[in-house]
Formats: structure tokens, C-alpha cells, sequence
């Protein structure tokens, strides 16, 4: 027996199980802020930099909308894979390789040469897709009470580096010999960080193999919730807030542009757009745990969008204040989105299934957008159809949130 002064193997033990998971939240929180930092920003640089690629490429409007909505393409292509490559080889190594492809891909569309362009662009997407999925389950699994805050803590990060990217992306290529090659390529940098980070799970160590899922008994495998109302109203809210996004994304600096200024300061105005989103992002992330459901936080949002649309439509020369708007609505929608993935789901099995099956329809309609947008542009020789358009998917984001913000959980999988 140990006497009362003396320490028992126990304690010593629980202690240090208790050590190492403190440790392993720890590096999994600045993994999943890493991973945050690299969501947007390899596809938010190319907007300010478009027209030189298009010219130096040789591509047609219709090809350089391509070139943007190519990542989206492969969002909704890509997607629908993610919770079976997680659950073959665990969480952390897929993010891990995710980062790893992402860093290629940004490399290799820096490369000279067309094929090279539309090759890395692909990898980009694929890359983005994976991280898009999985990153709310890990959050659902280690942050189940945290959803709302942690879903805006890593979206916040996303925000400010798209923003810093869009911002940057012109005056770098304006100084360099290679130009806006190498001021698009200096994002692999960011995705090596986070490569840095995940390669304990990469290589064939102790720690790769605790991480790796191994069999997942089949009741509890990630499943497309394709019978679920709930999950398609989520879907539909997906994919319309993607849609509006995507397309101001792509198309505001050139919107700006026509609205009289220069290229320089509409990617100036781009970084506004990108930095609002990052004050979106805050506030709904702080006001998602204080509701009982998302209607009315989701509706304000998106009646802040429709303002900023009809402002750009009407008054044009307060272009600024649209751009910020619309970037309010942009951060503060997609935290909503990523959100309900972890509210509408019990487990992170079930949150994989929702993500993938959200990102991947959501995000083959938002792929549309831009085109649709470009289309319209060459058809009618200016913005106001287009901004009409535009105008219409964010009446209809509206009207999706209230049905996808009521706060019911996507029911399980019956029973064959």
C-alpha cells in the first residue's frame, strides 16, 4: 500500500495523459488557424492580377472566367471525396497532404507556360476542397461546444490573409522581374508553414499512425445526408452565400475599374472588401452562441449585401462603401455557413457527411456565378444586368437562411 505522503503512479500518469492532450489541442488549434490562412487567399490574389494574366496568357473573357471558377469546379468534383480519404488515413494526415498539394499547385501555376496555369490552379482548388470539408469536422470533434467561435477564430485568419493577398498581390508584381507570377507564387509559403506543422502526421511515425482512423465501423461513416431536408436548405445557403462571394471575388475590382478607378486602387478597394469580411466574420462568430437559431442573424447579414448591391447599382461613385458592405456580408455569411455544419449534425462523422455534401452541390452552382456574371458582362457591355443578377442570389440567400437557420438537426440515417 502507499502511505499517504507518497505520490502514486496514478496521479503521475493522469497527468501526463493529461500534458499530452493539452499539447496535441494545442498544435491541432494552430493547425486548424494555418490551415484558415491558406482557405482563401491562393484564390482572392488572382481577382487584382486578372487582366494581366488574361493578356499575357492569350485567354479569352470567357476563358479567364473559367480561370476563376476552375477552384470551385473543383470544390464540387473534389468534395464529396474528403470524409472517405479523412477516415481512410485520419484527420490530420489529409490535412496535412491538403497543405502539401496546395503548396504545388500554387507553385506550379506560377510556372511558365498555359498548361502549367490551368494544371496548378486545378491542384489549388482540389487542395482547398479537402481543407474546406474537413477543417468543421475537427472542429466539431474537438470543439463541440465552440462551434460558433471557433468556426469565426479560423475564418477570421482566412479573412485577413485573402485580404493582405488581394491587397499585396498588385504593388509586388508591380517591383518584381517575373510579375504577377511570382507575387502569386509567394503564397506557397504560407501553405509550407502549415506542411512544417502537419509533418509529424506525414511521415511513418508513432504519431502518424495514432492519428490515422483506421476502420470506421460502418454505422458511423460519413454519409451524403441526400434524404434530409435540413441538409439541402444548408445546401442551398451554401451555395448561394459561395456564389455571391466567388463573384464579387472575381468580378468587383473590374466593377471598380468601371466605376472610374484605377487598377491600383480598385485592388486597394478589393483589400476593403476582404477586410470587412474579416469584421463580418468577428461579428457573427460573437453573436452565433447567443442565438437560439440563425434566422434573423443570417437575414441582417444578407440584407447588408443587398444594400451594398443596389448601392453600386445606383451610386457608383461611393464604390468604397459598397465594397466594404458587401465584404461585411461575404465574412459574416460564410461563418454561418461552415457553422451549421457542426449545429445541424450530432457527431463529426455526421458534419463531414453535411460539409461534403453542402461544399460540393453548393459550390458546382457557385462555380456558375462568375461565369454567369462574365457572360452577361460581354452580352450587355456593362454592370447593371450582371449587378441585377448578383442581386437576385442574394434575395435568395435570404430566404434559404431562414429555413437552414431554424435549428433542426439532420436526422439520421434511416434504416434500410
Amino acid at each position: 500500500m502507499h502511505r499517504r505522503d507518497e505520490p502514486t503512479a496514478a496521479p503521475a500518469g493522469t497527468a501526463a495523459e493529461s500534458a499530452r492532450r493539452r499539447n496535441r489541442w494545442s498544435l491541432l488549434l494552430v493547425g486548424v488557424l494555418l490551415l484558415g490562412a491558406n482557405l482563401r487567399s491562393a484564390i482572392t490574389a488572382v481577382g487584382p492580377v486578372l487582366g494581366r494574366i488574361q493578356a499575357e496568357a492569350g485567354l479569352s473573357g470567357a476563358e479567364a472566367s473559367l480561370l476563376v471558377c476552375l477552384p470551385l469546379l473543383a470544390f464540387a468534383v473534389v468534395s464529396p471525396f474528403a470524409p472517405r480519404l479523412a477516415e481512410r488515413f485520419g484527420l490530420e494526415r489529409t490535412l496535412g497532404w491538403a497543405l502539401l498539394l496546395l503548396a504545388l499547385g500554387i507553385v506550379v501555376r506560377s510556372v511558365p507556360g498555359a498548361a502549367m496555369l490551368w494544371l496548378g490552379t486545378l491542384g489549388v482548388g482540389a487542395a482547398i476542397a479537402l481543407m474546406n470539408v474537413l477543417i468543421p469536422s475537427v472542429v466539431k470533434r474537438d470543439h463541440p461546444r465552440r462551434i460558433g467561435p471557433m468556426t469565426g477564430l479560423y475564418q477570421a485568419v482566412s479573412s485577413i490573409t485573402a485580404a493582405l493577398a488581394s491587397g499585396l498581390v498588385v504593388p509586388v508584381a508591380d517591383v518584381v522581374p517575373s510579375g504577377w507570377r511570382l507575387a502569386l507564387g509567394l503564397g506557397a509559403g504560407v501553405a509550407l508553414i502549415g506542411v512544417a506543422l502537419f509533418l509529424p502526421y506525414l511521415l511513418p511515425t508513432r504519431r502518424a499512425r495514432a492519428a490515422a482512423a483506421g476502420p470506421v465501423p460502418a454505422a458511423e461513416r460519413a454519409r451524403l445526408p441526400l434524404w434530409s431536408a435540413t441538409a439541402w436548405q444548408v445546401t442551398a445557403y451554401m451555395g448561394l452565400q459561395s456564389t455571391f462571394f466567388y463573384v464579387m471575388v472575381a468580378w468587383l475590382p473590374a466593377i471598380q475599374v468601371g466605376n472610374g478607378a484605377g487598377e491600383v486602387r480598385a485592388g486597394w478597394y478589393h483589400f476593403g472588401f476582404l477586410a470587412l469580411a474579416l469584421v463580418g466574420t468577428l461579428t457573427a462568430a460573437s453573436l452565433l452562441p447567443r442565438t437560439r437559431d440563425q434566422r434573423r442573424l443570417g437575414a441582417g447579414i444578407t440584407a447588408v449585401g443587398v444594400v451594398a448591391v443596389l448601392g453600386l447599382l445606383l451610386a457608383p461613385q461611393l464604390s468604397l462603401l459598397w465594397a466594404l458592405m458587401a465584404g461585411f456580408c461575404s465574412g459574416g455569411a460564410i461563418v454561418i455557413a461552415m457553422a451549421l455544419f457542426g449545429l445541424r449534425t450530432a457527431n463529426h462523422h455526421e458534419a463531414a457527411g453535411l460539409s461534403s455534401m453542402a461544399q460540393s452541390i453548393g459550390y458546382l452552382f457557385a462555380a456558375a456565378g462568375p461565369l454567369l456574371v462574365g457572360a452577361l458582362r460581354d452580352a450587355t457591355g456593362g454592370w447593371t444586368v450582371p449587378l441585377l443578377a448578383t442581386l437576385a442570389v442574394l434575395l435568395l440567400q435570404g430566404v434559404a437562411v431562414l429555413f437552414a437557420g431554424r435549428g433542426v438537426l439532420v436526422p439520421a440515417r434511416p434504416r434500410p
